[in-house]
């Protein structure tokens, strides 16, 4: 096929105002994944668009496995939806308190 690029799983971007930390979510308009770097701004990286990833949480919450998560402004998953960017879902059972949880990355289907 003449058209295919590559798979979508990783895709090769540039790094937004403010640089990207290595396993940590990228939001780049609706475009979402985790960074497989540091790269500074402006710099090439992979943004990893797959899999299930173990992501600082906000501590005291208690999450179910399938629960929607969002990443907050203070680089944290959260079962908080407003003011917040949907990133994947719970991919296991989390605990309040807990530092970290599990994150399918993706979109959900509700």
């Amino acid at each position: 096929m003449k058209n295919f690029i590559q798979p979508g799983s990783a895709i090769d971007s540039i790094a937004p105002s403010g640089g990207v930390v290595s396993g940590r979510p990228v939001i780049i308009g609706s475009l979402i994944g985790i960074s497989s770097v540091t790269a500074d701004e402006g710099k090439p990286f992979v943004l990893q668009r797959e899999g299930v990833y173990r992501l600082p949480k906000v501590s005291a919450q208690a999450w179910t496995q399938g629960a929607k998560i969002y990443w907050t402004s203070s680089n944290q998953a959260t079962t908080t939806s407003s003011g917040n960017t949907l990133i994947g879902i719970a991919a296991a059972a989390a605990d309040n308190p807990s530092d970290f949880g599990d994150v399918l990355l993706g979109p959900t289907t509700v």
